[in-house]
């Protein structure tokens, strides 16, 4: 094993009356690629900076090879103060060449001379991605490096990072970012750091098993677990198993949706039934908007109805937050119309999320300095509605200066989501939000009775969320596909039908009426039976689909033994290399039966 190039140990700091973490040891190698998980307000980024040399500790030791250059890619770079972009990554003594910060923005596609008080938080973030990578670290400490990214972007630092000869720890949401990069994780969790050699992909086996572990622990010594010290554990994993029952649930609703978009890309459902007509909450037809002579949206059509879960993905400016003001009403199209129904009520999450007074406490904000709270006609207490969003009820007193970013954020969900509503718009919700804080979120929109829109660059949470994504290429174009991200990449990858093959041509009714639409799979076709073949695929896959993700979990979690890697590097790259082949092998059988299934709407019509 090579000599780490960076270590700490028995690192501890204290953080207000406590220690936020004691008697850590940690080592990089020359070449980890590890990811940093925990909680909010965990302190994985306090661990960081630690780890950076910015925070003194209060005890241990930091040891760092000689020459090694360790660099910080911080979660809010601070540009203020600076005039341009540029002044900032130029700034410091050990500010990287000029040449090469440049050669780095113009493929990540940023323009430094933008005014720095002005820029984005996707300008921003690119900016200290540039000045990061420009100056050559042997150690990369990234904190949510993708959050404000658009897709191109978080593809980009992807590719990067695969062909990175350093080391990296990365604390991130992004699930794909993480299992597509890292193969060790560092878990951080009641102030103790745990490591196991293995990729996040195996991260959630791995924990399953340490929780079953300490609970065999407790059962052997007798001790009687405390509810209010334990609730978030066992929480935790009920609400993953709960979340394999919803896959299910919302596979079946992209098959439904499938039925009633048609043949690929088209976009209007039909209304023939009084009972779907009474679900149509937004009727858009042929809507056109421009800013100045360009298109940002160009003759869209689209019936969302009651219960639809829209994701709207695509690179910045391509007008994904247009085509969401012209669904709810914001803004007016040019051309077209949008008709909304009268008892549409919704509730809005932005990106730009209002400034919760940092004096007010935490019962202030949720219930008016009151114990009780009305959650969507229900009446709560307001501790146990906490618990329900992962905070300890103690908390309730809290100031909100004193919470983390992520759960600042957890808490307007949890504002938010108590409104009486039936349309909720998600504008980057994922954005400072740990990764049982996405879980929590997935499930309540799981369970939200109304209509959602969401827009996001994070393609795990969407995969499991929506059952229509509406993908945007900044033409004026729309997509329009059943399904998530993956299921959009896959059209969007797709070579074009020939001219005059089925298909060939603009389908009526489709988001876009100049883009050619796929040729129909074997499955499609109406006014038929089902093949023998089909039938038997449709009636058995669904289990087939069940025995893969238990041989995929079952695999995760011998993974997860950290002495495996060591004993049997071999036979740990053969099973990993058999989890990628399994997950193709589910992939393809889940969309095997969504086909099937849209055939089989199709022919009960």
């Amino acid at each position: 094993m090579a000599a780490p190039v960076l270590a700490y140990e028995n690192l501890g700091l204290v953080q207000g009356s406590g220690w936020l973490f004691r008697g850590l040891d940690l080592f990089v190698g020359p070449r980890d690629r590890l990811a940093l998980i925990g909680r909010n307000g965990a302190g994985k980024t306090t661990l960081l900076k630690c780890l950076a040399g910015v925070i003194e500790t209060d005890e241990g030791r930091r040891t760092i090879q000689p020459g090694v250059k360790v660099v910080l890619l911080e979660q809010d770079p601070k540009v203020e103060g600076f005039a341009t972009l540029r002044d900032f990554t130029a700034a410091g003594a050990d500010a990287p060449p000029p040449y090469e910060v440049e050669a780095i923005a113009s493929q990540i596609g940023i323009d430094l001379d933008r005014e720095a008080a002005t820029a984005s938080g996707g300008e921003r973030r690119r900016a200290a991605i540039a000045r990061a990578l420009a100056m050559d670290p042997q150690v990369l400490l990234l904190d949510e490096p993708t959050n404000h990214l658009d897709l191109a972007a978080i593809e980009w630092l992807e590719d990067w990072l695969s062909r990175y000869t350093g080391a990296f720890i990365a604390i991130s949401h992004d699930r794909t970012f993480l299992k597509r990069l890292t193969r060790s994780s560092l878990w951080l969790e009641r102030g103790g750091l745990r490591r196991a050699e293995i990729g996040f992909g195996g991260f959630e086996a791995w924990t399953e098993k340490v929780f079953e572990e300490e609970a065999r622990n407790a059962e052997r010594l007798d001790a009687k677990l405390k509810l209010e010290e334990h609730w978030l554990l066992r929480g935790v994993t009920a609400r993953r198993k709960r979340n394999q029952g919803r896959l299910t649930k919302l596979l079946e609703m992209r098959a439904t949706r499938a039925a009633m978009l048609g043949p690929a890309g088209v976009a209007k459902i039909g209304i023939a039934s009084d009972d779907v007509r009474t679900k149509v909450v937004i009727d858009s037809e042929n809507v056109t908007k421009r800013f100045g002579d360009r298109a940002v949206i160009k003759d869209f059509s689209l019936r969302i109805t009651r219960g639809d879960r829209i994701g709207v993905v695509g690179a910045n400016g391509a007008g994904k937050t247009t085509l969401l003001k012209l669904l709810t009403g914001e803004i007016e199209p040019d051309e077209g119309s949008v008709k909304r129904a009268k008892t549409l009520d919704g509730v809005i999450i932005d990106q730009q999320r209002k400034l919760m007074d940092p004096a007010k406490s935490v019962r202030d904000v949720l219930a008016d300095g009151g114990d009780w709270i009305d959650v969507r006609g229900t009446r709560k207490h307001v501790q146990g509605y906490l618990k329900e969003f992962l905070f300890a009820p103690e908390l309730i007193e809290a100031k909100i200066g004193t919470l983390s970013g992520g759960e600042r954020s957890r808490l307007l969900l949890a504002r938010e989501f108590a409104r009486r509503s039936n349309l909720l718009v998600l504008d980057e919700p994922t954005n400072d939000l740990d990764l049982e804080t996405l879980d929590l979120l997935q499930e309540v929109i799981a369970d939200y009775d109304g209509t959602v829109l969401i827009v996001s660059h994070d393609r795990d949470f969407l995969d499991r969320t929506v059952t229509i994504t509406l993908g945007l290429d900044g033409s004026g174009k729309v997509d329009v596909v059943a399904g998530g991200y993956e299921d959009w990449e896959r059209r969007r990858k797709a070579p074009l039908p020939r001219a005059g093959g089925a298909g060939g041509g603009p389908v009526k009714g489709s988001a876009s009426s100049n883009s050619p639409s796929p040729q129909l799979s074997p499955a499609s076709g109406r006014g038929r039976k089902l093949s023998y073949k089909d039938q038997r695929d449709y009636d058995l896959l669904p289990k087939r689909i069940e025995e893969i993700e238990a041989a995929i979990a079952r695999d995760e979690a011998a993974l997860s033994d950290p002495d495996f890697y060591t004993r049997d590097p071999k036979g740990f790259a053969a099973l990993t290399a058999a989890i990628e082949k399994a997950r193709a092998e589910r992939d393809a059988a889940e969309e095997r039966w969504l086909e099937l299934a849209e055939e089989v709407e199709a022919l009960a019509g």
